[in-house]
């Protein structure tokens, strides 16, 4: 069985214990095991409260972030290690296995070309240094190919493939996104087949980011290429119907991703558990 994971932003702009509480009467019964917990400002976490919610549903948590605007890990890799430190030690404290998401760049930047050599160089030095941080917590490091407005240095599941494979740290894996893939990949069986075994973490998203079910992606043919490789880990619906302000722009989310912001898990769960069922996966308990 796979988890059924869901992401912060169906519910609320920031991980905020109290309103996620309130809304446990809704998500329980869909089968959720996992919350994914947004890391743009680590300070803000109640770690307490955290590890007390997650011991009471008894769910698991993942921790995700997209680097702040003001980031450059080519340039300026030491001040962004230092900003990972953090999120690192927040990770470890709330009993995440991993921080994952756009770590090796800001979410929103690119430069109108392809990457250059000295960015991929300068990346993977990055990614070498953060690995071993990530390690030094005990916590592997996801990282997540997204479309080409939103960054020009990975795009594919072949592109973090062979970035992994050059870093060479075993703590690292491929995070994957449905909505992403929509755009860049010549099919979710492509995709999916490139990350391989690299592939430890996936969001699925629908292709306008509100109601699985309702929009573009053809959700039978991405559950059948996770089943096609043995896929054994967590699926995560994400959904942008609440975005903290810090990450907006980025993701140019400036109108509602759904008519009904209850819709997102009143009908996308269940619709993505039994669409996985029809191809013989089962999501969630």
């Amino acid at each position: 069985m796979n988890t059924l994971g869901l992401h912060t932003f169906a519910i609320a702009p920031v991980w905020d214990v109290a309103l996620i509480e309130a809304q446990m009467h809704r998500i329980r019964p869909h089968g959720v095991g996992l919350f994914e917990i947004p890391l743009l400002r680590p300070e803000e976490i109640d770690i307490d409260a955290t590890v007390a919610f997650r011991e009471r549903h008894g769910v698991e948590v993942v921790c995700s972030l997209g680097l702040p605007a003001w980031a450059d890990v080519v340039d300026k890799p030491d001040d962004v290690l230092a900003f990972l430190k953090p999120a690192f030690s927040v990770s470890k404290a709330v009993g995440s296995a991993a921080l994952s998401g756009v770590t090796y760049g800001t979410i929103g930047r690119t430069t109108g070309a392809a990457p250059t050599v000295r960015e991929m160089n300068g990346m993977c030095r990055f990614l070498e240094r953060a690995a071993k941080d990530a390690a030094a917590h005990g916590l592997k490091l996801g990282i997540e190919p997204c479309n080409r407005y939103e960054t020009h240095l990975m795009n594919r599941g072949i592109d973090a493939a062979r970035v992994i494979e050059r870093v060479g740290a075993d703590n690292v894996f491929i995070h994957l996104d449905t909505y992403h893939m929509n755009i860049e990949e010549e099919s979710f069986a492509s995709g999916f087949g490139d990350a391989g075994k690299h592939l430890g973490y996936v969001h699925v998203s629908e292709a306008n980011r509100g109601v699985p079910g309702r929009g573009m992606i053809n959700w039978a043919d991405a559950f059948k290429a996770l089943v096609a490789i043995g896929y054994t880990g967590t699926l995560t619906l994400e959904s942008m119907n609440h975005v903290d302000k810090d990450i907006a722009g980025g993701l140019a989310v400036w109108r509602p991703v759904a008519e009904n912001p209850d819709d997102v898990i009143d009908a996308g769960l269940p619709f993505l558990r039994e669409t996985a069922a029809l191809v013989g996966m089962r999501l969630g308990g």
